[in-house]
């Protein structure tokens, strides 16, 4: 197959252009490393007792890491992700362009997604990397939590836990639910290889940009992926949007009830949070918005008062259900509508 993407370039593009973490001395990062450790393992128990859920004894910990790590291990992940699209793009051209076309060609777009995970690589804190051909696991990003922290002005051992809190609730939903990691990939890769445009319906697209771009540059839309998907992908995202919505809200719900017992000033931390947010410069508001990171923002609240109102409805139990198969996985409309799924799962 063609290499449309030079990953390995990728991840040096983004090792050089990725910004170094705040100000720390050795010794100091190394206490920070390990507290954060120790912290994500004390998480484990008052999340498994509040979600009801529990991880498996050989789930995997989590790692600690910097940046630079963080931009390998997504790359990887991106590039296992995108392995069916760009056969899909192969398949679809009348024929292969020259060996020199493909090595200048992957460098260019290794160097653009290089790019992409820098700027990502800073604004991260955690993630469950669900890692479709590897090996799954969660982590914390050292540099970006204590930067979020110094900047909110927060108590660093209670930001640190409230981090772990809502992490530990990805970790547990993707190892307690054995099924929710191959749904996720094979969702998303669907969605990845429909969004490669035939050559036939390359025209109809640049008139989508034109209508769609304002869209995109207000933070109404997923990205910059609304600018060419037709209204059947659109379809399609929107039901990969709401589990998204789902699995985030959960782990915010989760991270708040368990928040007053452990972290005394997590009112303080979730108010200074959600400000800080508002705070962005222009620049940084823009690729937020052409990134989609707008609309994440939005899943975290689309799918919190999904959780919340169905918890008030049935429990968590009842709640839990959700977890039962793809199929009482909410629907785009139940996302917004918690009653509707209540109603079709719960009779």
């Amino acid at each position: 197959m063609p290499n449309y993407v030079d990953w390995t370039f990728a991840k040096s593009a983004g090792a050089r252009l990725v910004p170094p973490g705040p100000d720390v001395s050795p010794e100091e990062a190394t206490r920070i490393v390990e507290e954060i450790r120790e912290l994500a393992a004390f998480a484990v128990d008052p999340v498994a007792a509040t979600a009801r859920l529990s991880a498996p004894g050989d789930a995997p910990p989590p790692l600690v890491i910097d940046r630079p790590t963080w931009i390998d291990v997504n790359a990887d992940s991106m590039a296992a992700m995108l392995d069916p699209a760009l056969e899909a793009v192969a398949k679809r051209r009348d024929k292969e362009p020259s060996g020199l076309a493909q090595a200048i060609g992957s460098k260019i777009t290794g160097t653009e997604a290089g790019g992409m995970l820098a700027f990502l690589s800073t604004k991260v804190l955690g993630q469950y990397d669900i890692a479709p051909g590897g090996t799954p696991a969660l982590l914390l990003v050292a540099p970006n939590i204590v930067h979020t922290e110094r900047e909110i002005k927060a108590v660093p051992r209670d930001f640190r836990l409230w981090v772990c809190l809502h992490e530990e609730t990805h970790r547990v939903q993707f190892t307690a639910v054995p099924w929710l990691r191959d749904h996720v990939i094979d969702s998303a890769r669907t969605l990845a290889v429909d969004l490669v445009p035939d050559t036939s319906d390359l025209r109809d697209r640049v008139e989508q940009i034109a209508t769609q771009l304002p869209k995109v540059f207000s933070g109404e839309s997923q990205g910059l992926a609304e600018l060419v998907i037709t209204p059947e992908q659109r379809e399609q995202m929107a039901k990969v949007t709401a589990v998204m919505s789902l699995l985030e809200g959960h782990a915010d719900v989760v991270m708040d009830d368990v928040g007053p017992a452990y972290v005394p000033t997590v009112r303080s931390i979730r108010r200074r949070f959600t400000e800080r947010r508002k705070g962005a410069g222009a620049v940084d508001r823009l690729l937020r918005r052409l990134l989609g990171l707008e609309a994440k923002m939005r899943q975290y609240r689309d799918g919190a008062v999904f959780v919340r109102t169905v918890q008030e409805s049935v429990g968590v139990d009842g709640f839990n259900a959700v977890w039962t198969s793809p199929e009482t996985l909410p629907t785009p409309l139940e996302i917004t509508d918690p009653a509707a799924w209540v109603r079709r799962v719960h009779g």
